[in-house]
């Protein structure tokens, strides 16, 4: 089923008052999470014209765990955060609302 197909099948299901299981929705919301790390990870590196290799490398990881990280495979812990922010050379801003996740790297002024 094509996204547009899944889409509309959801807001046919929803307007007649199907409401989704809590857990369900923790898992959308992670999922959610998951791929806006992965887009602002991607879109900090391309604008610095690393690979993912040289990020990698600049953030002491392997370019499987930054592929897993842009992909949205991997869940990232504090401690890889802070490597990738500083690898980035940038700050990392995170904002969690009840339906909206946002991910961004501000980059740091030029010394």
């Amino acid at each position: 089923m094509n996204q547009a197909r899944w889409k509309l099948t959801r807001e046919k299901t929803a307007a007649q008052g199907y409401v989704e299981p809590p857990e369900v929705r923790a898992e959308r919301a992670e999922i959610r999470l998951a791929m806006a790390f992965a887009k602002a990870v991607y879109e900090r590196r391309k604008a610095l014209g690393l690979s993912q290799a040289q990020l990698a490398e600049r953030a002491g990881l392997s370019q499987a765990k930054v592929s897993r990280v842009e992909g949205a495979d991997a869940v990232p812990t504090l401690p890889l955060l802070r490597r990738l922010a500083h690898a980035l050379d940038a700050g990392l801003n995170i904002a969690l609302d009840e339906d909206r996740e946002e991910v961004t790297f501000i980059a740091h002024p030029a010394a």
